[in-house]
């Protein structure tokens, strides 16, 4: 089974319980490596469906203080990209079987190289790339890489994307669609945008692919209003604050494992993670 087919059966095993996908981000190397490796199959026991993993970079345009400031971490360290994947492979090792989508940026790919990465990436057991500052008309050679190997390209998508763009970046993904729900950085927010809703209906209206909303996501009721017009749910910020809080691993746990609320409306995309407000 290829990474595009492992993402696909996974939205739709979460669609058949009839509930959004809990896909958590990590920083790889953060707070150190034997905590990462302990942090990421905690989740991979306590509800996590997809996860997210951070390789970390100098200069992450698209990420918030929370997350710069555990890549910075990671990378004085010495996390490297080599040692990003010797622990996708250790966690594989270990028994996770849940996808995993590394988000990265292009410095670290071309400095790698894209065919040589595309190919380590796949041996190492990842199954999908997130690439937020490279446009898909500039990404020909990773798409042809991905597209040989059976890893998705999975593009972000914004409230303000025209219905031209979302078209265009629909033709050119796999395994899901991210939205990101404001024209910011990554980070949790007091409230979700009013407009949320009508965004993820307009790429809706364009595609079938599972379409998967972060940035901004900070507490269970947001959470669960997302996974009411959602495929998926990518929480980041505040499990990276769990993971480096003085409770660590039983913080993380907490959050992965914390039940649906009850009561839930027919219809209604219960999903695994609701922190406290």
């Amino acid at each position: 089974m290829t990474g595009v087919e492992r993402i696909e059966a996974t939205f739709r095993q979460a669609a058949a319980a009839n509930r959004a996908a809990f896909m958590p981000y990590h920083a790889m190397g953060y707070p150190n490596r034997a905590a990462t490796i302990e942090v990421i199959r905690t989740l991979s026991e306590n509800g996590a469906d997809l996860f997210e993993i951070g390789i970390p970079h100098s200069d992450p345009l698209a990420d918030g203080p929370t997350i710069q400031t555990a890549t910075y971490l990671a990378l004085t360290q010495g996390t490297t990209v080599k040692d990003c994947l010797a622990m996708v492979r250790e966690l594989r090792a270990a028994g996770v079987t849940q996808p995993f989508c590394a988000m990265t940026y292009y410095n670290p790919l071309f400095a790698y190289g894209v065919d040589r990465f595309v190919a380590d990436a796949v041996a190492a057991g990842i199954d999908g790339l997130i690439v937020p500052d490279l446009p898909p008309e500039e990404a020909e050679q990773l798409e042809s890489a991905c597209r040989k190997a059976g890893l998705a390209t999975i593009y972000l998508l914004a409230p303000t994307s025209t219905d031209e763009r979302i078209r265009f970046v629909a033709s050119h993904a796999t395994g899901f669609i991210y939205l990101v729900s404001v024209t910011g950085i990554t980070g949790a927010r007091t409230d979700l945008p009013p407009d949320l809703a009508a965004f993820v209906g307009r790429v809706r209206k364009a595609t079938n692919l599972p379409l998967a909303v972060g940035f901004g996501i900070g507490t269970g009721a947001q959470a669960r209003a997302v996974a009411q017009i959602a495929d998926g749910v990518i929480v980041g910020s505040a499990l990276v604050k769990a993971a480096g809080s003085p409770d660590g691993i039983s913080a993380v746990a907490a959050l992965g494992k914390e039940p649906p609320p009850p009561g839930a409306a027919p219809g209604h995309h219960p999903v695994r993670w609701c922190p406290p407000p």
